[in-house]
């Protein structure tokens, strides 16, 4: 029973500790930019109400419902800890350690909304920064310091700002007191205080804006961006008076389906090309800073290092696709453009490919990275090249599943915040939700074969078995009928090449079917409460 106790009250935390982070940053995306392109926010400076509580208002009125789920759960935990084997300060510590993280999350999605439009641009704004902050930052001071004895001394330190650190510091030192009880104590309480002072420098930051947004806007006045732009069109406009009448000028012309032209021309990043080239350039110079820093520790040859590369290419394609997909008609509902593009000659399997394209090509940048990291280490003999045809699969069939689901999400629903909320409740369905509870039954029955069937197909699990067969130089000049592929199901059969090749298409099949699926319903839904 200690056991079980153990298993669930874990499980339940860090489901709560990632989820609530997820929703908070999603149910944000929209706080005050809703305000400020209605054209509400100015009027709301007419009232007795002033920024700070525009601010604080839109901040805990969304998360509201989140920490009354934190304190629902809580009466739970406390029932289950009588099983034993947990400790009354782990459940108080991890749900504070959740909730200054969701806080902060909250805090961080707020401020990216004032000044962009989208919603998903605030979404993935903030996870980007989130994984910044708490992945890359901290992964590569370790890297600097490994070798030396400081590496240790330096992991409480990134804990302070890092809930991720926080969380798996408490948890560890609840389940092995022992083994980090003579290397460091984790301050929780101090951990909780540094985050709470980094939300509130970014409440404050955002206070000083909206006000500034608002009273603009009350006084008629616009903004430096859109002034900028309007004295860049005059001047374009006024370089074109040299023209003939009856020229297109500034008109760029249509070419084949009007849907893909318009989905094509959707920037990844906001704010043009210009930007777009400058954070794809970020980003390759941040995998090279990487590179060398494993070339440094000669750990470049390794399956770990590669593993770790592409789950990280892994899961932002997934989280990029997920937000995306599921907002391709959403954003055309909310600009009221969704019943005019309905009323145009076009039928609906035209719409339907021109925004799954639309789809592919803005999460094409992603998996093109992890292209070209496959290239570069089968090249150099780091890799096998039969990865490229594994993950090649992977990617396949999360793109056709997850564009489909949010497309169909899209179509039903109104709000871009819903459809979003709805497509990521999905694959945490999919992939944790559903899991989690076949390993609680399986820590309570002892048979774990439908377990690890299921766990077969997340892809999360599939990106790391397929590296961890095929990554490293040992595998790489292994020959192909000699890898070895450690799948979570029993049995060696299961674990060489042809297996791991047939069960990889099944399930690429399989979730393909239903991304079709989800994609036909979808159009069956477009002309259905447009309004």
């Amino acid at each position: 029973m200690s056991e079980a106790g153990l298993a669930i009250i874990t499980t339940i935390i860090v489901f709560q500790f990632i989820a609530t982070q997820f929703i908070a940053v999603i149910m944000l995306s929209t706080a005050i930019s809703d305000e400020v392109y209605n054209r509400t926010l100015g009027v709301l400076m007419t009232t007795p109400i002033n920024s700070f509580q525009i601010v604080m208002g839109k901040l805990f009125s969304k998360l509201l419902q989140l920490i009354l789920l934190l304190s629902v759960s809580l009466p739970l935990l406390a029932i289950v800890r009588v099983f034993g084997g947990v400790p009354w300060d782990y459940v108080l510590s991890s749900l504070c350690i959740t909730l200054t993280a969701v806080i902060f999350a909250g805090s961080l999605s707020l401020y990216f909304s004032i000044k962009a439009r989208q919603a998903y641009a605030v979404i993935l704004r903030t996870l980007f920064s989130l994984g910044v902050l708490y992945l890359f930052i901290p992964m590569t001071l370790l890297l600097l310091c490994s070798g030396s004895g400081s590496q240790i001394m330096l992991f409480p330190i990134l804990a302070l700002p890092n809930p991720l650190f926080a969380m798996q510091f408490n948890t560890i030192t609840m389940m092995s007191p022992r083994a980090v009880g003579g290397m460091f104590c984790f301050p929780w309480p101090i951990h909780c205080v540094v985050m709470l002072g980094a939300s509130a420098l970014l409440i404050a930051w955002s206070v000083k804006i909206v006000r500034k947004v608002a009273l603009r806007q009350a006084t008629g006045q616009l903004d430096p961006v859109t002034k900028h732009k309007r004295s860049r069109k005059q001047k374009n406009l006024s370089l074109k008076t040299t023209e003939p009448l009856g020229q297109p000028g500034l008109i760029r012309p249509v070419k084949g389906s009007p849907v893909v032209w318009k989905e094509l021309r959707a920037p990844f990043i906001q704010g043009g090309r210009k930007k777009g080239v400058i954070g794809l350039i970020m980003a390759v110079v941040a995998l090279l800073v990487t590179y060398a820093l494993c070339v440094r520790d000669n750990s470049l040859d390794s399956d770990v290092a590669h593993t770790m590369y592409t789950l990280v290419f892994v899961i932002i394609g997934l989280i990029a696709n997920t937000v995306l997909s599921a907002t391709t008609i959403t954003s055309e509902k909310e600009t009221r453009s969704w019943p005019i593009l309905l009323a145009t000659s076009m039928d609906d399997w035209q719409i339907l490919i021109g925004k799954a394209v639309g789809v592919f090509r803005r999460c094409l940048p992603i998996w093109l990275l992890l292209a070209g990291h496959l290239l570069l280490f089968i090249s150099v003999r780091y890799i096998h090249p039969i990865a490229a045809v594994h993950l090649a699969m992977l990617v396949a069939w999360i793109m056709v599943f997850l564009s489909g689901s949010g497309l169909y999400f899209s179509a039903r629903l109104k709000r871009t915040t819903s459809a979003v909320v709805a497509n990521f409740a999905l694959a945490l369905v999919l992939w944790a939700v559903i899991p989690l509870l076949l390993g609680l039954v399986t820590a309570i029955s002892d048979d774990g074969d439908v377990l690890e069937a299921y766990v077969s197909t997340n892809p999360v699990v599939q990106a790391v078995v397929i590296m961890n067969g095929a990554g490293g130089s040992r595998n790489a000049e292994t020959d192909i009928s000699s890898l070895d592929y450690e799948w979570p199901r029993s049995g060696r059969d299961r674990n060489n090449i042809w297996p791991t090749t047939t069960f990889l298409l099944i399930t690429m099949l399989i979730y393909m079917s239903m991304g079709l699926l989800f994609a036909l319903r979808a159009k069956c839904r477009f002309r259905r409460n447009i309004f």
